[in-house]
């Protein structure tokens, strides 16, 4: 069972970076899709990128071109470099093993803490 700690949230303002990251124990992070959600005040969680063992990346249309995955997998840790950052990226931001279903990227592992990532305008 792999278990999730982001980290490296803040407060931004617009037009800013952030970079997160995602320590991740288990065997299974060198082998497995991996990805990150955000849930926004009231709204539902929602899928932003996955990025594959192999290093294929997948983005959310909301955040392409402006965030990017990556994978250290001896380091068992993911990223998530976020750039231009608007005040609706404002979320708590998750990350998680994906598998595909149904073209759709599901999460397999209990979710951790996240990280609040709050971007002022």
């Amino acid at each position: 069972q792999v278990q999730l700690v982001e980290s490296g949230g803040g407060l931004v303002q617009a037009g800013g970076s952030l970079r997160l990251s995602c320590a991740a124990s288990g065997s299974i992070f060198s082998i497995n899709a991996m990805g990150w959600y955000r849930q926004a005040p009231g709204k539902q969680r929602e899928w932003v990128a996955t990025i594959t063992s192999g290093g294929s990346t997948y983005y959310a249309d909301s955040v392409k071109g402006r965030f990017t995955i990556s994978r250290v997998n001896a380091k068992k840790t993911m990223y998530l470099q976020m750039n231009s950052l608007k005040p609706e990226d404002t979320a708590v931001y998750y990350c998680n093993a994906v598998n595909l279903v149904l073209s759709s990227w599901a999460p397999r592992a209990p979710w951790g803490q996240g990280t609040q990532v709050t971007v002022s305008s």
